[in-house]
């Protein structure tokens, strides 16, 4: 896919010195549209990674991008089924024999009308405090020229300006002795996306909004 994705977007790869080269590790990013786990994993592998990328189930049946990544090995994620914690147990074998594991924590594209990130579920954050290895927080943009959110049209003429930007390891180092209870996952939730919604703020040159969207009130808190 990369000779394909060189010919269709101009690359803006930074923060790459972040990116662990001697352990696994979660990279957790924000979720626009249904290519950008595409866009996403090319920045990886232009830097010597090959990701795991937790998808959710249904874009597996996604033409190209389906087929990229059932022949890529990525890992399904069954939502609300009984295969759901065989996701997770994929992602820790993966990190446990030292591969990155690509997560995007909102489980779904993001609802907020002006695609800053939502609410996040808390995966990564189980994840992330089980097998303690670094979460680094990777924002992008431009994938959505692409491929609009809930797009049909694939619009690669003229090429796009994609940027990603990857940061810090999330400390959550205080929480790994927790109690793993609705507070703790979601205050390592909260500290990922904090992270995410800084960088893609600085990528876009633009103050966030106040409060983070809500898919299930449908609005800002």
């Amino acid at each position: 896919m990369r000779p394909v994705l060189r010919a269709i977007t101009r690359r803006d790869w930074r923060g790459t010195e972040h990116l662990p080269t001697d352990t696994g590790f979660i990279a957790a990013g924000n979720h626009l549209t249904n290519i950008d786990p595409v866009t996403f994993a090319h920045y990886l592998y232009d830097q010597g990674v090959a990701p795991k990328i937790l998808a959710k189930s249904s874009l597996f049946g996604v033409p190209v991008l389906g087929w990229v990544l059932r022949t890529t090995g990525q890992i399904p994620v069954y939502r609300g089924t009984a295969d759901a914690g065989r996701s997770l147990e994929a992602a820790e074998r993966a990190l446990a024999d030292g591969e990155c594991v690509a997560v995007f924590p909102e489980g779904t594209l993001t609802r907020d009308p002006d695609l800053w990130p939502m609410l996040a579920k808390t995966g990564v954050a189980r994840l992330a405090l089980d097998t303690r290895v670094p979460v680094i927080p990777i924002a992008q943009w431009g994938a959505q020229d692409l491929l609009a959110r809930y797009g049909k049209v694939f619009k690669p003429i003229p090429a796009k300006r994609v940027t990603v930007l990857a940061g810090p390891p999330v400390d959550l180092s205080d929480l790994y002795d927790r109690p793993r209870d609705a507070a703790t996952l979601r205050e390592a939730t909260r500290r990922v996306m904090a992270a995410i919604t800084a960088l893609l703020a600085e990528i876009r040159g633009e103050e966030p909004p106040e409060g983070v969207y809500d898919m299930r009130k449908q609005a800002r808190a």
